[in-house]
């Protein structure tokens, strides 16, 4: 798995597995850790109500109020990034990708302090284990 870094805070890990199987593991982690999921977007699904024809891609949204909350509290802008997002799409056969934003990134476009950061930090550490296929 390789993994991608741009200026504009958002990080995209390279993996072999598929859509599917990517976002069942994150949700069964994200399940075991106390996040909840606020939404489960399927585009592909809703292109394909349209008659259009879309690539798998998919996105969850997900967090845990105790974490969020007080990002918010410090700095109400965060609420614009906030719960956390993790976008999963296909590039083709054994070729997917997922991206989230750097909670770093998020720290600084918002000027929160590194203990906060802390509180959404295991949020990429979960992405990158589910993308892996890790426990």
């Amino acid at each position: 798995m390789s993994v991608e870094k741009n200026a504009d805070g958002l990080i995209v890990l390279h993996s072999a597995r598929r859509v599917e199987d990517v976002i069942a593991r994150l949700k069964q982690m994200m399940a075991a850790r106390g996040l909840q999921i606020f939404a489960d977007l399927n585009f592909t699904a809703d292109a394909a109500a349209e008659e259009i024809q879309l690539r798998p891609t998919r996105m969850l949204i997900a967090g845990n109020p105790r974490a969020g909350t007080p990002l918010i509290e410090a700095a109400p802008t965060v609420a614009i990034d906030l719960p956390l997002k993790v976008l999963v799409w296909s590039e083709g056969e054994n070729s997917t990708r997922v991206a989230y934003n750097d909670p770093e990134y998020l720290g600084r476009r918002h000027g929160l302090s590194a203990d906060l950061i802390r509180n959404i930090a295991g949020f990429g550490v979960l992405v990158e284990k589910a993308t892996r296929g890790e426990p």
